[in-house]
């Protein structure tokens, strides 16, 4: 395996293990650490001073709105941890780790009657419920939009616990005093009847989305272009819950820097700022991820909704939506694009990468996945790119059985890999990270099983891509993820296009899916 920075460890067992260095971030001035606290503290983000400042509005109860506002006020300023636990580091504030300023002396806001929300929390029907409690809160707000003239870039959707709770695939209402709603016939849900008033009708089209609260917000206000952030109240103000004990206070406390830095994060890429940017990622590569997600909405199962997003050596990721197509085997259990599918995907890629590049072609595209490309999709993408640009597709899963353990107390270092050959891998992303003196994770870490199954390339600048990859998700500040960002945020982009209907909703930034 050729390459200088990989340290090679030599085992009492016939095999060798590989130690990665920790793929560093690129901040304000080109300066560069492997924490993304500790750049954004000492130097600001990437795009430091490009960044105007901007206004929010929130949405909510009453309750939810002065808590979001008392919030904000709270992380302008600096919150410091009450341990001295260097994995969760204080948060100087958000003006001072990003540059920028938020509006906070004059921020719209829409009141969501709570006495309505409570008896929407008592519907018995879990698509119904979802649906009236999404719709209670996104109404009121595309009118604003449509009547506003000052419109703020980012909104908070703040959210009773109780939302969370009764709002997801799984969730039940107790059936004392619980309200009787929707279609029980599920003929009738799908099937227009003769006199039919506006309740039946906003009942039925509840059906075509999926009941989590989350996703069906999204979806819903895509074709809007409304960029928000759902935030739970419990969050932002467990100290006012009295239903809590001074002890599981102390404890939420312990993760306030946390949520300032997540949330603060997240919200500076939601208004167009790069926090950070791969400080040795090699120039004229793009990685594309490719996840399915099963269509519930369509009667054949063989239909799946195809999710991918670009990455390019800037750090910044463009999204793709594939056709939904009948993309599943049932007997392999299996999802492949069609030959025409796969070339339209790739020669999207090749377009943005070009815009981006000076109309330049990149030299490389790697395409990730969790199965194998079939002869059919590998002949798609071959038929893209041009004879100058290597193509290769990488397979990565999370490997379940094989493991490592070191006999010290704490469990084998990130970034170890075992190579079984030129072609094969197993990377652990997950593991003991000297800088915090903490692990990735709370059971003994899995690898990742990474093959090259189509094209070529060396499966060490292979492992270190992913590793760099692994740095990327500006939805939240921590010092890695465990997943490549390809595979992470392609998921989430279908978790949200298959959450209901899908057909025109035009491709926007990722920042718009989370």
């Amino acid at each position: 395996m050729s390459s200088a920075k990989v340290i090679k460890m030599k085992m009492k067992m016939a095999i060798q293990l590989y130690k990665f260095h920790e793929p560093r971030l690129k901040f304000a001035y080109g300066q560069m650490t492997n924490d993304p606290r500790d750049g954004l503290t000492l130097f600001g983000p990437f795009d430091k001073g490009k960044v105007d400042n901007f206004s929010v509005g929130i949405i909510g109860t009453q309750e939810g709105i002065r808590r979001t506002k008392d919030w904000l006020k709270r992380i302008n300023k600096p919150i410091y941890h009450t341990s001295s636990d260097i994995a969760k580091p204080f948060f100087p504030g958000f003006e001072e780790a990003f540059h920028v300023q938020m509006n906070l002396s004059a921020i719209p806001v829409i009141q969501i009657d709570s006495e309505l929300l409570s008896t929407l929390y008592r519907y018995d029907d879990n698509h119904v419920r979802v649906s009236e409690i999404v719709n209670l809160y996104i109404e009121p707000l595309i009118e604003f939009i449509k009547e506003g003239e000052k419109i703020p870039k980012l909104w908070f959707i703040t959210i009773p616990d109780m939302v969370y709770t009764l709002c997801r695939p799984k969730s039940s209402v107790p059936k004392d005093g619980a309200i009787p709603v929707g279609i029980k016939d599920v003929y009738s849900r799908k099937n227009k009847g003769l006199f039919e008033d506006e309740i039946i009708m906003r009942w039925r089209e509840a059906y075509y989305y999926e009941n989590h609260f989350h996703n069906q917000l999204k979806i819903k206000l895509l074709k809007h272009r409304i960029l928000t952030q759902v935030i739970k109240e419990g969050t932002i103000a467990y100290q006012e819950y009295t239903n809590l004990t001074d002890k599981r206070k102390a404890q939420k406390r312990e993760f306030e820097t946390a949520i300032a830095w997540n949330l603060g994060t997240s919200i500076y890429y939601k208004i167009g700022g790069l926090p950070w940017k791969l400080g040795d990622i090699r120039s004229g590569v793009c990685y594309v991820g490719l996840t399915f997600k099963q269509d519930d909405t369509n009667s054949d199962t063989r239909y799946a909704c195809c999710a991918a997003q670009m990455f390019l050596d800037s750090g910044d990721g463009i999204v793709f939506r594939g056709r939904v197509g009948p993309y599943y085997n049932p007997n392999t259990k299996e999802y492949h694009l069609t030959r025409e599918s796969a070339k339209e995907l790739i020669t999207k890629a090749i377009e943005s990468f070009k815009k981006e590049n000076q109309h330049n072609l990149p030299d490389e595209i790697f395409i990730h996945g969790k199965t194998y490309f079939n002869d059919e999709e590998w002949e798609g993408f071959k038929e893209a790119v041009d004879a100058k640009t290597r193509l290769t597709g990488i397979r990565i899963r999370n490997e379940k059985i094989f493991k490592l353990f070191r006999s010290q107390n704490y469990p084998v270092l990130r970034g170890i890999a075992f190579i079984q050959h030129s072609r094969s891998a197993f990377l652990w992303t997950k593991g003991f990270i000297p800088r915090i003196q903490s692990v990735l994770g709370l059971e003994t870490p899995n690898p990742l099983s990474i093959q090259i199954v189509r094209g070529g390339a060396d499966i060490g600048d292979v492992c270190r891509d992913i590793m760099a990859l692994t740095k990327l998700n500006y939805n939240s500040c921590i010092f890695c993820d465990g997943n490549p960002v390809t595979l992470k945020f392609a998921d989430t982009i279908g978790e949200i296009l298959t959450a209901g209907p899908n057909e025109n909703l035009e491709i926007l930034p990722f920042m718009y899916y989370i």
